[in-house]
């Protein structure tokens, strides 16, 4: 991996990408008031284990890091436990059954060939701003029923959430945070107004789409209370785009960083789907999830008490070489492959049908135009800043 990290600068905060840890699977960050977590074994636990390792981290949080009044976290699911984590992932699940999400193939083909014309037209192709942002951005819109024209503005609020090098600490007193916090909040407000007027105008004029389908679900007798709707549909138009845009780039930069697998790709095509899923395990878009004991935990024979946050490093894990040989290779041909990239049990991620099917039709194309995909030396590679996003901001190929 040394040559990977010179060759493309990988920035320092992401560690797991410059060879494997020496260090324990478990530990405390006394500057930040964190538990993390490395090892595959000891996240796999955490992830299997929900009574114990609770989604709701923000009853962690210090009073007063976040204003009240600002912040709702009403219906993110990614922050719910069962019972109701389960009446809410119910109300989208019909939304990207098998049959559903391979119905989009052709739609997801023709997109492609769409944008990588443009991109030929314009003389040029940097992979983020030509394909891999734009396609599962106009997918996502038009399932949730937004329009896709709006794209620069989801970009936008992606970055402003995503494209940071901001360290949060919960030792740190709110005030010297405050510049942070804000300038994550700022988003969330302009996204929460965009979707709460969708969902307004779905009230007066129903139609045949996912938001509509939000509005009118009903959890126990009733319907979702307006902030739940909106925070719910944020979480899928998000979380809808960016892990593919990730995955997407990401995978070309590993088939650019290792041209002899690249060229087993080409020759059979059946290796597609291997080569996305070893570029999850390799670069991990969503590198790190957060957790809150819920109770008294042991991970590793250390000893976490409750009620502290735990960040759980999917990136680490995923390079365990307890479980994964050679870890800081990429093979395509390696069998099992059972990463962490997209979660593991209750909350393994819902769209991850879609981000897999939009990966290789985009990949597959790109390979028969393109082929075989080499980065540009003239433009250098650039990685999102953010320690908890593997994924690149700017990636043109040559």
């Amino acid at each position: 991996m040394t040559d990977i990290v010179e060759r493309y600068d990988i920035p320092e905060q992401h560690f797991w990408l410059r060879g494997t840890r020496s260090g324990p699977p478990v530990e405390y960050d006394s500057a930040t008031g964190m538990w993390n977590v490395y090892g595959y074994p000891e996240a796999q636990q955490i992830l299997g284990d929900p009574a114990t390792f609770s989604s709701d981290t923000m009853r962690v949080i210090p009073k007063g890091m976040i204003p009240e009044g600002e912040f709702s976290m009403e219906g993110f699911i990614t922050q719910i436990d069962p019972p109701d984590h389960g009446k809410l992932r119910k109300l989208v699940s019909s939304a990207f059954t098998r049959k559903v999400v391979a119905d989009l193939e052709p739609r997801i083909a023709a997109l492609t060939h769409e944008l990588l014309d443009a991109a030929r037209e314009r003389g040029r192709l940097e992979l983020v701003t030509d394909l891999a942002y734009p396609l599962p951005v106009i997918v996502i819109a038009e399932l949730l029923g937004v329009p896709a024209s709006d794209r620069a503005l989801f970009k936008q609020w992606a970055d402003a959430l995503f494209q940071r090098d901001a360290k949060i600490s919960l030792n740190e007193p709110a005030e010297g945070q405050n510049a942070d916090i804000q300038a994550t909040l700022k988003p969330w407000k302009e996204m929460t107004a965009y979707l709460a007027g969708h969902a307004a105008e779905r009230k007066r004029q129903p139609r045949a789409d996912l938001l509509t389908r939000l509005v009118e679900a009903e959890v126990d007798g009733e319907r979702l209370p307006d902030q739940q709707v909106v925070n719910f549909a944020i979480v899928l138009l998000i979380a809808g785009h960016i892990t593919t845009t990730m995955l997407l780039g990401n995978t070309v930069l590993c088939l650019d960083a290792f041209p002899e697998q690249q060229e087993k790709v080409l020759a059979d095509r059946t290796l597609v789907p291997a080569a996305i899923e070893e570029s999850l395990r390799l670069f991990t878009p969503f590198a790190a999830l957060g957790r809150s004991t819920a109770r008294e935990a042991e991970l590793d024979g250390v000893t976490i008490p409750a009620d502290k946050l735990v960040m759980v490093w999917l990136g680490a894990a995923n390079r365990d070489p307890r479980q994964f040989t050679d870890p800081g290779a990429f093979d395509p041909g390696r069998d099992p492959n059972p990463h962490l990239a997209f979660g593991r049990g209750i909350h393994f991620c819902l769209g991850a049908p879609l981000a897999r099917l939009e990966g290789r039709v985009a990949l597959n194309i790109l390979l028969d135009r393109f082929g075989p995909l080499r980065t540009d030396p003239g433009d250098p590679v650039t990685f999102m800043p953010a320690p908890t996003m593997t994924g690149v901001r700017r990636l043109s190929l040559a």
